[in-house]
C-alpha cells in the first residue's frame, strides 16, 4: 500500500472513502492537472499554457501539494535554464477512469457550445480519450489528430492516439505514418464535438473503424444539457 499522505490544510475530517479521496483531489485545478498530464510529463510553463486562469503561485502550490500527496513525481534536469518535469504516478493514473466518468456526466448534463469567456483547448477533450474510449481488443492502430491554427503566429497542435489490445494511449506529437488522420480548425472540432454536431468541417482519412471509434467515443450521444439550460 502507498504511504498515507501528509495532512492537508483543510481536510474534510470524515472517515469515509469518498471524503478521503476528496482530501487528495478535491481542490480546484487538481483533477485538471491530472488530465493534462495523461499524455506524458510536462514542464511548469507547459501546464501554465494548458491551464489558462491559474496563477503562477496557485500552480506552484498545487503541484507541490500533489507531489507531497504522491500524485506526481518531480524530475529536475541539470540544464540552463533549469528544467523540471512533472509526471503522474500510478496513484494518479488510477484517476483516469474517474475523469472519464466525470466527463460522461458533463456530456449529459452540462455540455453545450462554448460559453462566452471560456478558454478553448481541443486537446483538453483529447486527453480524456484513454478513459472515455471503449474499443474492442481486435481493433488496433494509430490515429493522428491535428488542430489547425489559422493565425500566422499560431502552431498546429498534434496528438497521437494508439489503440492496442483494447487499451488507448495518447501522446502529443506528430505522426506521418498513422493508420488514420483527422484534422480541422478549432471551429471544425467544436462543431464535431458539441451535441448534435457535424463532422463536415473535419478532414478524415485512413482506417474508418479507428476514426469512427474515436469520434464516437469523444462525442456525446445523449445529452440533457441543452434541455436543462
Amino acid at each position: 500500500m502507498s504511504p498515507a499522505p501528509p495532512p492537508k490544510r483543510h481536510p474534510y475530517d470524515q472517515w469515509s472513502p469518498d471524503a478521503r479521496a476528496l482530501d487528495l483531489v478535491g481542490d480546484k485545478w487538481t483533477l485538471l492537472i491530472v488530465r493534462d498530464l495523461v499524455s506524458g510529463p510536462r514542464r511548469f510553463v507547459e501546464l501554465q499554457r494548458t491551464l489558462p486562469g491559474i496563477s503562477t503561485e496557485q500552480l506552484r502550490s498545487r503541484l507541490n501539494r500533489m507531489v507531497a500527496d504522491g500524485l506526481l513525481t518531480r524530475q529536475r534536469y541539470r540544464e540552463v535554464p533549469p528544467r523540471v518535469d512533472y509526471e503522474l504516478t500510478e496513484r494518479a493514473r488510477d484517476l483516469i477512469p474517474v475523469l472519464a466518468a466525470l466527463a460522461r456526466w458533463g456530456y449529459e448534463w452540462s455540455w453545450t457550445e462554448p460559453r462566452r469567456g471560456e478558454a478553448i483547448d481541443i486537446g483538453a477533450v483529447f486527453r480524456l480519450a484513454p478513459g472515455l474510449l471503449t474499443v474492442p481488443k481486435s481493433l488496433k492502430g494509430t490515429l493522428a489528430l491535428t488542430v489547425l491554427q489559422r493565425s500566422k503566429d499560431g502552431e498546429d497542435r498534434h496528438y497521437l492516439i494508439t489503440i492496442k489490445r483494447g487499451e488507448v494511449t495518447l501522446e502529443e506529437r506528430e505522426e506521418a505514418d498513422a493508420s488514420a488522420q483527422i484534422s480541422g480548425t478549432e471551429r471544425a472540432w467544436i462543431d464535431a464535438l458539441v451535441p448534435e454536431g457535424t463532422r463536415k468541417g473535419l478532414e478524415i482519412s485512413g482506417d474508418a473503424k479507428i476514426t469512427d471509434a474515436v469520434l464516437d467515443g469523444l462525442t456525446p450521444t445523449v445529452t440533457r444539457a441543452v434541455a436543462a439550460a
